[in-house]
């Protein structure tokens, strides 16, 4: 669900936490070792999010949270945030190469390239815990 979070809105707060979860407490956040990624580019995306940042001619990045139903991205273009979230049963994360990682979610999918090390452990983290929520969900 793509949504432009601007400007406080609670009907949208209110999807956002039933399809991906409150945020987590600061002891969850500690436990984890943190639950927010650090900006990464963008490198190609799906129509509906690339007409949101062709208006921006700098250099597209997101934000990845994780919560404990699922992720949301986050996304700056010109004054506006949008964010995409994500339950992690709809979510497919691809490692295509070194330094390239594929989500996609529905229609959407954005190709992000990383930085450093900090990055692909972040990832990894993410792989696991949308492991442990299908498998206490559903298995």
């Amino acid at each position: 669900m793509l949504n432009n979070i601007t400007h406080k809105n609670p009907e949208i707060e209110k999807q956002i936490i039933n399809l991906v979860g409150k945020e987590y407490s600061i002891i969850d956040k500690i436990k984890l070792n943190g639950v927010g990624s650090q900006n990464l580019l963008i490198k190609k995306s799906d129509n509906t999010i690339y007409d949101i940042l062709k208006n921006d001619f700098t250099l597209n990045r997101c934000n990845i949270e994780l919560r404990p139903k699922g992720v949301i991205l986050f996304i700056n273009s010109k004054l506006e945030t949008y964010c995409l979230s994500i339950p992690y049963y709809k979510l497919i994360l691809f490692k295509i190469d070194e330094t390239n990682y594929t989500i996609s979610y529905d229609h959407f999918f954005l190709k992000l390239k990383v930085k450093n090390q900090s990055d692909h452990k972040f990832f990894k983290k993410l792989s696991k815990q949308k492991a442990l929520f299908i498998e206490d969900r559903f298995i």
